[in-house]
């Protein structure tokens, strides 16, 4: 990439972190353009649709939350380790504004989007967690994702505490019946 189009790219990724965590995933993309000092069209060059905006602006939490994925795959408990994560996941996606409207809504076609990264990235730990036991057969990584982004959006409002406690008390019901 050219400087300045490099530059250009930095400052729209600046000016939509500060919009979206102001406004939420559907800030206004016109007044991120011109906080960024850049024209509409520059705006779209860089980032055809709103989601590919989107997922420039939270790639760098969600490579850090998959990396803490593969971090836990060591923990001696896989149950554990597996909600510890969905936790972090669902603090940290209802902290950041826009980031779980995002994940919810990404286009599916985009295999290297921020969701599918941390389907992939949690996917280990689900897989852990079946082969012990700890969990049903019949529950999926993109499952887990959707309550927790779901929690996280109805919880952002009263906060992280609150989310907590939603996924703590929705997590129960992923464990087989204790016999």
């Amino acid at each position: 990439m050219r400087a300045d189009a490099r530059r250009n790219y930095d400052l729209i990724v600046s000016a939509a972190s500060e919009a979206i965590a102001r406004d939420g995933a559907y800030a206004s993309l016109e007044e991120i353009a011109r906080s960024a000092g850049v024209g509409s069209a520059t705006l779209h060059r860089h980032f055809p649709s709103r989601w590919s905006l989107l997922q420039a602006v939270f790639r760098t939490c969600v490579s850090n939350l998959a990396a803490r994925a593969g971090d836990l795959l060591t923990a001696p408990d896989a149950l554990d380790a597996l909600t510890t994560w969905l936790h972090e996941v669902t603090a940290y996606a209802t902290t950041t504004r826009g980031l779980a409207d995002s994940l919810l809504n990404e286009p599916t076609e985009e295999t290297d989007a921020c969701g599918a990264t941390l389907v992939a990235a949690g996917e280990p730990l689900l897989r852990r967690a079946t082969d012990e036991g700890s969990i049903r057969p019949d529950i999926t990584m993109a499952d887990l994702m959707m309550l927790a982004n779901g929690i996280s959006l109805a919880a952002q409002p009263a906060g992280a505490a609150k989310a907590e406690q939603l996924l703590t008390l929705a997590l129960e019901g992923i464990q087989p019946p204790r016999r």
